[in-house]
């Protein structure tokens, strides 16, 4: 009970058989990962939601289309809210390092994710870049 009270998931007292022990370790793990991979192909913000299985987008209820750079777009934003992403962070992140900085592509792929998914959740600082509102 002490376990139990002090935090702990699980616990054995001595003394216990290491076949009971690899088997709560296999339960705990199995556990685990059912809850880590479903975390880890969805991410929420708010009423936005990205699937990373099945690479949809739902706004609410309703489905949006994304292209892939405009879904890798709103992954960028949606990992770090509230804070600002300069548009040479979002070049990076969704082209590469090969691609022109001084390209208006960011800004018209913004537009694109403005009108997609609402022009509310994406906040420009100028000068310096775009942030994801909470």
């Amino acid at each position: 009970m002490t376990g139990f009270e002090s935090g702990a998931d699980d616990y054995l007292t001595k003394p216990f058989r290491f076949e009971e022990l690899l088997v709560r370790i296999r339960a705990r793990l199995r556990s685990m990962v059912a809850a880590n991979t479903q975390a880890e192909f969805i991410l929420r913000q708010q009423d936005i939601v990205l699937d990373f299985r099945t690479h949809k987008v739902k706004v609410g209820n309703r489905p949006v289309e994304l292209s892939a750079r405009e879904f890798t777009m709103l992954e960028v934003f949606m990992r770090c809210p509230g804070q600002v992403v300069s548009r040479e962070q979002l070049l990076s992140s969704v082209w590469g390092y090969d691609y022109d900085p001084g390209s208006n592509i960011v800004d018209v792929y913004v537009g694109y994710l403005r009108k997609k998914v609402g022009s509310e959740w994406i906040e420009t600082v100028r000068g310096i870049g775009c942030r994801w509102k909470l």
